[in-house]
């Protein structure tokens, strides 16, 4: 037995030790009567998952680095400001930009983050530290949020993806190390729904029938190749085949929504992908995010921020309004995140550069208490004052929402272990 054991993997001893630990104690149930994420917990020595306050997120991703000055965190009567106005909104005291009008009256829902600082200057970079809370690596690739979420808490919908990314691309929030299955649905256009997810030209029973061959000559390769990757590739198969079956698969057509609804929240790519994210975790996905791009803003930052706020203002505010009236908001994270700011300083080009140091985000919904700020920065926007929140801290915000385990540790196929957040700490006072 001793030398099985030093033949074992690090991960491997741990759990057997653990378990024997509780074996002897008299808890030799816990396995079959535990999930899985609560028993890898405690196998670590750390406690199970709390009650989640949220158990769906949608994520707004800003890319390119949204200036912080010019929509959520302006600084009125100062040179660095430029022409942006500050207007009050439905939160007591806490004041946004001009440009958003109409979210400004949906702020008593949302807390305001405005002390985020990033160590990454560069779109790739920040993209990906953003959505990892790791720093880009050569050698191994890091998870995104949901492909923690379903790793650890499993999917609701058995149908549909847990994943869904909606209008773009991201350099993180893949699956990283952990199976392809993690992994999120990517569509470019929310408006073309699902692609080819439906049979063409064949009837039902010739569908069957080439699948069944198929499946006769891929047989003997996965016999001989019972491996993980392989069954990741068979496995991503039967999930499409079963989609394409369900009547779930009517959660991607926006057509089923009324043309008010769909004016409502603006016919561009962005206010249809924020109904859709609407539509999907109305069917139980647990993680969509939405990508807004069009932020780097190094000329004309004026005239090209008022654009992009008019899409956002519009998309979001009817976001957080439908989730409320529908009863959906207080189980559904609803994040906005973005690379980093942009520099209080204005360029020669009539625009901001980047601007790691100071940038704003926000949550809402989920437990979040709204109508709050959280966070300072100083009177030019260039430096946290109070309340720093890091990358890491900001998502780790979001795992606890969620009910995550923060210190559980996952390995990478070389053993080396990773938490969902790194090592950032939740900003607890911001929820309810």
């Amino acid at each position: 037995m001793d030398r099985l054991l030093r033949k074992s993997d690090e991960q491997t001893r741990r759990a057997f030790m653990a378990r024997t630990a509780k074996s002897m104690l008299g808890v030799g149930l816990l396995p079959s009567l535990m999930p899985d994420s609560v028993l890898a917990g405690l196998d670590e020595g750390v406690a199970g998952p709390r009650k989640p306050t949220a158990r769906k997120v949608i994520y707004l991703y800003m890319s390119g680095g949204m200036t912080h000055l010019d929509t959520f965190d302006p600084k009125p009567g100062t040179d660095w400001q430029g022409p942006v106005e500050a207007i009050k909104t439905k939160a007591d005291g806490v004041q946004i930009s001009e440009y958003l009008p109409m979210l400004a009256q949906e702020m008593d829902k949302v807390a305001l983050i405005r002390s985020l600082s990033s160590t990454q200057g560069a779109h790739e970079q920040g993209n990906y530290y953003m959505h990892s809370s790791y720093q880009m690596r050569g050698t191994i690739q890091h998870p995104g949020l949901g492909a923690w979420i379903q790793k650890m808490d499993g999917r609701t919908n058995r149908t549909l993806p847990a994943s869904v990314r909606i209008g773009g691309g991201s350099r993180g929030g893949g699956a990283g190390f952990m199976e392809s299955k993690y992994a999120p649905l990517v569509l470019s256009d929310a408006n073309e729904g699902l692609r080819n997810s439906k049979r063409r030209d064949v009837s039902e029973k010739e569908f069957e029938d080439r699948l069944m061959l198929a499946n006769q000559f891929d047989a003997a390769f996965h016999e001989r190749y019972d491996q993980k990757d392989v069954r990741a590739y068979a496995d991503m198969y039967a999930d499409a085949i079963r989609l394409m079956k369900s009547e779930d698969l009517q959660a991607f057509d926006l057509d089923k929504e009324k043309g008010e609804i769909r004016d409502e929240y603006g016919r561009n790519g962005f206010g249809q992908g924020c109904l859709l994210a609407r539509r999907l975790i109305e069917n139980d996905v647990r993680f969509v995010e939405v990508t807004l791009g069009g932020w780097d803003t190094h000329t004309n930052n004026f005239d090209s921020v008022e654009n992009r706020c008019a899409t956002l203002d519009q998309g979001i505010a009817s976001l957080l309004r439908d989730l409320e009236r529908r009863g959906l908001l207080d189980e559904t994270l609803v994040v906005l995140a973005t690379e980093f700011g942009r520099t209080p300083t204005i360029n020669q080009n009539n625009g901001r550069d980047h601007f790691p140091k100071a940038f704003s985000g926000f949550m809402a919904g989920g437990g979040i208490r709204g109508g709050q700020a959280f966070g300072v920065t100083d009177e030019m926007g260039a430096n946290v004052v109070e309340n720093g929140v890091s990358v890491p801290d900001f998502n780790a915000t979001i795992a606890y929402a969620l009910g995550l385990p923060l210190e559980e540790r996952v390995f990478s196929r070389t053993g080396r272990p990773f938490t969902v957040a790194d090592k950032g700490q939740p900003i607890t006072s911001i929820f309810g």
